[in-house]
């Protein structure tokens, strides 16, 4: 698609095979049953996922920047929904230490006007302190990302489930790109696979994570964990920035 080459200007240039994730093998969520997810869409195409933290602010990942309009309250994105909203982006807010490569992968859009929160629009809580995410917990994925390895992008918002891998692990299959402190990564089946860049991992109704990368030949193979951007890491910085 005319997407395409959008993308690939403005995500980094991963290295060891790494690169953005798609929901690759989940399932269709039930419509209107994550109000807060959010889809960052260029010239009106789906690029990025991210969630509503509150009316007038989403969360995703830094290497969704770009000049783009956020869509809430959707299902099918190729439909033009009642239940949607489409407001710009009045200012991008990447972490201050993002450069382009996998660290600090977290950006904030302050949007243009508050979004109106109504059944289908709905601000999720995200963790007040840092702190660890115990290994093994099931959370989930959601996205309207890539439904299979060079695939194109879902119209319905999709969900898969993962659970938590422990960090030694994540570090001794990623090497240095892994670092513990503000990355968590997950072990799934062949069966799920990776979050949507930029949109959320869920762990206990609560956003702990933000997609970030995972292995580019194959972003469903169970050998490589996929890498989320901790949320909780990242609080005091939100915090400043609202």
């Amino acid at each position: 698609t005319a997407l395409l080459p959008l993308v690939t200007l403005i995500l980094p240039s991963f290295s060891s095979g790494a690169t953005e994730s798609g929901i690759v093998g989940g399932r269709e969520a039930k419509p209107h049953s994550r109000p807060y997810m959010a889809s960052i869409q260029y010239l009106g195409h789906h690029s990025c996922g991210g969630i509503l933290i509150r009316e007038d602010f989403v969360l995703t990942a830094a290497h969704c920047k770009g000049p783009c309009t956020v869509v809430l309250g959707a299902h099918d994105i190729s439909k033009k929904e009642k239940s949607q909203q489409h407001i710009e982006v009045a200012k991008y807010y990447p972490h201050p230490k993002y450069n382009g490569t996998l660290n600090y992968d977290i950006m904030l859009l302050k949007l243009k006007k508050k979004a109106t929160l109504k059944n289908h629009v709905k601000t999720i809580r995200i963790p007040k302190k840092n702190g660890k995410t115990p290994a093994n917990i099931e959370c989930l994925v959601a996205g309207w990302g890539l439904t299979k390895v060079n695939g194109s992008c879902s119209n319905v918002l999709k969900e898969a489930r993962e659970k938590i891998q422990f960090g030694t692990e994540c570090s001794h299959i990623w090497k240095h790109h892994f670092r513990s402190d503000h990355m968590i990564c997950t072990k799934f089946t062949k069966k799920s696979g990776g979050g949507d860049s930029g949109g959320p991992l869920i762990c206990n109704k609560m956003p702990q994570g933000i997609t970030a990368f995972t292995f580019a030949s194959n972003c469903n193979d169970p050998k490589y964990p996929h890498v989320f951007t901790k949320v909780n890491f990242f609080i005091p910085w939100i915090d400043a920035n609202f």
